[in-house]
């Protein structure tokens, strides 16, 4: 039997969550179905599912990919640029995360599952960051550290809702309004 080698597994891999990601944003995730996978990826369940074990880890797979990339982007370029990212994702594919975790809201074991996605340890890293933020000045000071941190993941899940409904939205004035709520006095 002829080996296959790591390139090719990958390759197959990065189609399958493509097809996957296209499914998910057309037909929700409910809507995306075996035979959706199926047409979307271009090859049948057995070969889809030799690789991922069912439609679920597919999505977690793609959400954790999301997350490490928004992580990465935040703890690199900063809040500005995650915000500014979030304004234009595809609305369509933003929309499956609002119809999985209400999914999730009855299944607290996939629930912390899914909080955890994007890698074990990046949230004490961005809660590292932001605390170092905290002790330069960076924020004000009359509103605790964990305020600050819930007020940015409300805008972040506000702006990535908004983009879901395809709301207009102006990336740089929502900036401007973060950091006036967040940045100390001048």
């Amino acid at each position: 039997m002829p080996k296959v080698s790591e390139a090719h597994l990958e390759a197959r891999r990065e189609q399958i969550l493509d097809g996957a990601r296209r499914a998910f944003a057309r037909h929700g995730y409910h809507g995306a179905t075996v035979a959706r996978l199926e047409e979307e990826i271009g090859l049948s369940r057995g070969a889809i599912f030799n690789y991922y074990p069912d439609k679920w880890s597919l999505f977690y797979e793609l959400a954790s990919r999301d997350q490490h990339e928004l992580t990465t982007l935040l703890l690199e370029q900063g809040l500005d640029a995650t915000i500014r990212h979030l304004t234009t994702e595809n609305p369509e594919w933003m929309t499956v995360y609002f119809e999985v975790l209400r999914i999730l809201r009855g299944d607290p074991e996939r629930m912390n599952e899914f909080a955890s996605r994007g890698g074990e340890g990046r949230e004490e890293e961005v809660k590292a960051w932001l605390r170092g933020l905290h002790e330069k000045g960076e924020f004000r000071d009359d509103v605790t550290l964990e305020d600050i941190v819930a007020f940015i993941n409300i805008v972040a899940n506000g702006v990535a809702l908004a983009t879901s409904l395809g709301l207009p939205l102006d990336a740089d004035a929502l900036v401007k309004v973060v950091h006036q709520g967040i940045d100390p006095p001048k």
